[in-house]
């Protein structure tokens, strides 16, 4: 069991991920954009990040470069859908600036329960 931060602004992607995280005994924690991630990590860092990387305030790969500098061995999975331009090239840049995996948007449970695992060692 893990404690997990879920960055997304999209509720409902939010509480898909949280849910499917939580019944594989994961507890979960959620923030809307970067800074509430920002916010919750402040307080003492997760076993794992998964975030988006289109949000409103502080985007994802803004966040992957802030958590980078402050937990540089926190192990962090960038997701997106690609935004409006369908753009999945960005998910190649995130691990460049410090996420050790991907997802693409949409995913089935079993891929993010398998990228979790992967990540997490498990």
């Amino acid at each position: 069991m893990a404690l997990v931060l879920v960055v997304e602004d999209e509720q409902k992607m939010r509480r898909m991920v949280a849910r499917v995280l939580a019944g594989r005994g994961h507890l979960v924690l959620e923030a809307e954009n970067g800074n509430e991630a920002l916010a919750l990590l402040a307080k003492g860092p997760p076993d794992l990040v998964i975030t988006d990387l289109f949000m409103p305030d502080k985007e994802g790969i803004e966040t992957i470069r802030a958590i980078r500098q402050d937990h540089p061995d926190l192990p962090i999975i960038a997701m997106t859908g690609g935004g409006y331009h369908n753009n999945l090239e960005l998910l190649a840049m995130a691990e460049k600036f410090g996420a050790n995996a991907r997802l693409a948007k949409p995913f089935r449970s079993e891929e993010l329960l398998a990228v979790v695992a992967k990540v997490l060692g498990t």
